[in-house]
């Protein structure tokens, strides 16, 4: 009798958080999107380019990504070079490609450990409330007080400008949005029917926890987790910029613009293109998750 009214209360969970008004699956309402919305199509036939690009760098020029020729230093886009060389005669066009896995890595790094130590601090804070609550959520309060950048840059300045670093930083610094927003969603469903009977049930804090808070709290969570990796991907590209973040001759968007910044009158492509991929990502990764936003939001139209 107990394991019927374990099941159906699990049954509860799960119908609640699937419950789409249009009676239509995941799969179903991305495909309306993406014939709807032209964009959003074209958001991901690019971010489908970009990750092929990184992980088929050393298939794709036959040049290394620190390999010099000082006699073609500041060449224009050529048939041999299709981006032209950087000031010691690198091809653009390779350190882009390279680039590209690193500046991924950052972004989906930064956002996976935010996501998984904020979320974890805010289903437990709106979990247990009280002292606990008060006490993280004070934390987090002081830690949204700083500009994010500035808390960036506060921790690279601390711990040395590298790629392990940065990622920390990056960490650190989304661990305040996903502690709020997880917090804010296990308080709207902890007082739900199928946890009550869950509790009245016998079952432990986190299979509670695990099994009905986090598993339908699941929609913000994914949108901002999308998000974040675009906002990861321009703050590591910021610090790039700003000398703090991936230290050259590694190649990485922002460093690459960096470097640039000195050639801009005569060699504008240095800064373009790093600059165009920066941009087209952040902007691609940013339409998608609004499209997620929209299509996990069971109240919005597909």
């Amino acid at each position: 009798m107990s394991r019927q009214m374990e099941s159906t209360s699990d049954g509860l969970s799960a119908g609640t958080s699937a419950e789409d008004p249009q009676g239509l699956t995941f799969g179903q309402r991305f495909k309306i999107r993406l014939k709807k919305n032209r964009l959003v199509a074209a958001a991901l036939v690019f971010l489908l380019l970009v990750v092929m690009m990184g992980l088929g760098a050393p298939y794709l020029t036959p040049y290394e990504p620190q390999h010099q020729n000082l006699l073609r230093r500041l060449q224009s886009p050529t048939s041999d070079h299709w981006l032209g060389t950087d000031e010691i005669g690198r091809d653009v066009l390779t350190r882009i490609a390279y680039g590209t896995r690193v500046s991924l890595m950052i972004g989906l790094l930064g956002a996976f450990g935010g996501m998984v130590l904020g979320v974890t601090l805010g289903v437990l804070a709106g979990y247990y409330g009280g002292r606990f609550d008060n006490l993280v959520m004070r934390v987090v309060d002081v830690m949204m007080a700083f500009p994010g950048i500035l808390l960036a840059i506060l921790i690279v300045s601390i711990l040395g400008p590298n790629l392990f670093n940065l990622i920390v930083a990056l960490t650190i610094w989304g661990i305040p949005s996903f502690a709020r927003i997880s917090r804010g969603s296990v308080l709207s469903v902890k007082e739900m029917d199928y946890v009550e009977a869950a509790r009245s049930l016998g079952a432990s804090g986190w299979r509670i926890i695990i099994r009905h808070l986090v598993i339908n709290s699941l929609s913000p969570i994914i949108v901002l987790t999308t998000l974040s990796v675009a906002t990861a991907i321009l703050t590591a590209a910021g610090m790039g910029f700003l000398g703090l973040g991936v230290q050259p001759p590694t190649p990485e968007w922002g460093a690459m613009a960096s470097t640039a910044r000195h050639h801009v009158r005569d060699a504008p492509h240095l800064i373009i293109f790093p600059g165009m991929a920066i941009f087209f990502t952040v902007l691609s990764i940013n339409v998608l998750g609004d499209a997620l936003r929209d299509i996990l939001d069971p109240r919005l139209k597909a």
